[in-house]
């Protein structure tokens, strides 16, 4: 199990640079680094964590995907890790959605992104792998991917009047969680 890391906060440069990429995968050193990122994303309720938000500049990041109190309809992923990403191609489509950011503590802003990507990176054990991911695993990797390029989620919104802190966020999604409950029983 890896330690838990400090994470970086919206006005620390190492979030407004682009990170390098990786060329020693095999190193001890990266692979601890890998299990101390998986084990921050889980202590800190995140579903992805990039290495920048933890100051290191290095092209990789973490998707962990799972129900948590920030993201109580998220779907389950393992923790992956993700070296040296890059996406391929993606759809015209995109969604506009809720997205947080553990470097920007406290706010919730309306996001658009596309929402079917495919995708090439390098495993943690050197695999090169190709896939596509859809809606909310696309979504994560989207931002992550901004935070390796020096991006933030407030970057890519349309408005910010799609701007709401943690507590109006939670109370928005109880709401909705409470109005599909009401559906259901009908």
């Amino acid at each position: 199990m890896g330690k838990i890391l400090e994470i970086a906060e919206l006005g620390h440069p190492v979030l407004r640079e682009r990170a390098s990429e990786i060329e020693n995968l095999g190193d001890q050193e990266i692979q601890n680094f890998i299990d101390d990122l998986i084990a921050t994303a889980i202590d800190s309720n995140g579903v992805g964590i990039a290495a920048p938000q933890v100051f290191e500049p290095k092209r990789i990041f973490i998707i962990s995907s799972r129900p948590n109190v920030r993201y109580p309809n998220a779907p389950e992923m393992g923790p992956t890790a993700l070296i040296n990403p890059e996406i391929i191609s993606f759809s015209e489509e995109k969604e506009k959605d809720w997205e947080g950011c553990l470097s920007i503590p406290g706010i919730r802003g309306l996001v658009p992104r596309h929402k079917l990507i495919k995708v090439k990176y390098l495993t943690r054990d050197g695999k090169e792998v190709e896939g596509e991911f859809s809606d909310f695993i696309a979504r994560i990797f989207q931002h992550e991917l901004d935070h390796l390029n020096g991006i933030v989620f407030l970057d890519r919104m349309d408005s910010n009047k799609e701007l709401v802190t943690e507590k109006e966020y939670q109370r928005l999604i109880s709401k909705a969680m409470e109005e599909m409950d009401l559906e259901n029983e009908g």
